[in-house]
């Protein structure tokens, strides 16, 4: 019989005051112990609501039952046959929006822990698991994937364990995509998603690292000379948005995308690293994303006195998920909400020999109130007339969201695109050039990261009927 037990194990973590001074990894992954008494808690649905929540469609209660039955790896094995990077997933997706907002156990309780025990169960096997990988048979068709983030990676393994030789473009220096550039070490270590790419290799996946595509070949090229019978485009959406207020231009004004790349993928933060980055005393994260939650939790770490979120609505309406605000506020994070930023001032310092010239002093805001909803349903914030007040500062981050490099589009003719240069496709993937299909944020806009794989698996799915068909 289930344990009913109402609560799930707690995720043991570091404390937030030592935490928050270091990019060691935050939370610290359910003990075998706990693993087994929280998937103990699963009722074994018959309709299973959770796997409907699951973008990938994960066979949730079958791999929890194995995790009951202490079989981890065979957990691995039904986890793996939807999700190609599971150690990911069980860290970085939004859970409680999704298979764990479905779970029965949540209706009058704490739903299953079930992005806990796939963290759990992909650490284990990453940690004990010998079998050698097996490859599928090559099927003799070649398909090209460009950008090795979430999409393009769960495109290329999906399509490598059909027998195609696929070939993944990656525009920088090492894999990963969003996974490497964005997401903060203390999230999700890089270690983590290299054995993940690994695991990618081992099934046969080439990786073609500083090949931008668009610049050293064109979509075109890999189709008429290089001979892939299909293109996959999950280039992401690294171009950041700016407000246009006076001071954007001062030095110690970051996009949100190059502070996190910085520290990120060229780990800045540590103290033999040859990329420079401002450890400034006093920092503003214009946003309240998840971006902004993992830029202000940064910030800290490279030692700033204090960050602040600066948000135009309330804590209430925070886009970020529950978890990061809460990690952000135990870190020290001062959270300024129904503020906006009006201007960013400079210091007063006129002579531009002087090394202080041209820097960033504070920042000017006004006090919000929260209207009608607009067109998403969210209510307007509207400013209050002579509510503005200076903050000093020395460093502001603007974290508002992001849209698609316009480069493959501005070398692929034909390839249509929305106004913000999104990449139009149908529900499979197809964009307006046959055999190219995209997915993840290069069509939707910045989104999560189980959503970009879910849309890597479905153009998988759709190139694969595409070739079958044509032959």
């Amino acid at each position: 019989m289930p344990n009913m037990r109402m609560t799930k194990n707690p995720m043991p973590s570091q404390d937030p005051n030592v935490r928050n001074k270091n990019f060691k990894e935050v939370t610290l992954g359910y003990t075998e112990e706990m693993a087994l008494d929280e998937a103990q808690r699963c009722l074994n649905c018959k309709n299973m609501p959770c796997v409907s929540g699951c973008p990938v469609n994960i066979h949730i209660p079958e791999f929890i039952k194995k995790v009951a039955g202490h079989d981890f790896e065979g957990a691995y094995q039904v986890i793996a046959q939807s999700s190609s990077l599971p150690a990911v997933c069980g860290r970085v997706c939004p859970q409680e929006t999704q298979c764990e907002g479905k779970c029965v156990r949540g209706i009058k309780g704490e739903p299953v822990g079930i992005g806990r025990l796939e963290r759990f169960v992909a650490d284990w096997h990453n940690a004990h698991a010998t079998v050698a990988t097996i490859t599928a048979p090559k099927n003799g068709h070649k398909v090209a994937v460009i950008g090795s983030g979430p999409a393009g990676l769960t495109c290329a393994g999906d399509l490598a364990k059909l027998g195609y030789d696929v070939t993944i473009y990656e525009a920088l220096h090492l894999a990963g995509g969003v996974l490497v550039y964005g997401i903060p070490e203390f999230r999700l270590p890089k270690s983590i998603v290299q054995k993940e790419v690994d695991n990618l290799k081992a099934l046969g996946v080439k990786v073609e690292t500083n090949m931008v595509i668009g610049r050293i070949l064109t979509i075109e090229e890999l189709k008429d000379e290089y001979g892939y019978e299909a293109v996959f485009v999950g280039t992401g959406a690294g171009l950041p948005r700016f407000m246009n207020i006076p001071g954007e231009n001062l030095k110690g004004v970051y996009s949100a995308n190059e502070f996190l790349t910085r520290s990120n993928l060229m780990k800045a933060y540590r103290d033999d690293s040859t990329t420079p980055i401002q450890h400034a005393k006093n920092v503003a994260v214009v946003g309240g994303g998840n971006v902004a939650m993992d830029a202000a939790r940064t910030a800290k770490r490279l030692g700033a006195e204090n960050v602040y979120i600066i948000y135009r609505r309330g804590m209430a309406e925070l886009p970020a998920r529950k978890e990061e605000v809460e990690h952000a506020e135990e870190e020290g994070i001062i959270f300024h909400t129904l503020t906006n930023p009006v201007e960013i001032l400079p210091t007063d310092v006129a002579d531009p020999r002087d090394p202080n010239y041209g820097w960033v002093a504070g920042i000017r805001c006004v006090k919000m109130e929260l209207g009608e909803p607009d067109a998403s349903g969210r209510r307007s914030p509207i400013v209050i007339e002579g509510s503005e007040f200076d903050i000093p500062m020395d460093c502001v981050i603007m974290s508002l969201g992001t849209s698609p490099n316009p480069l493959l589009k501005a070398t692929t003719p034909g390839l249509e695109t929305q106004k913000r240069g999104q990449i139009i496709a149908d529900e499979h993937g197809l964009t307006s050039i046959e055999g190219v299909y995209a997915g993840g944020d290069a069509v939707t806009g910045a989104a999560t990261v189980i959503l970009a794989m879910g849309a890597g698996k479905t153009a998988a799915a759709a190139i694969d009927k595409y070739i079958q068909e044509k032959k």
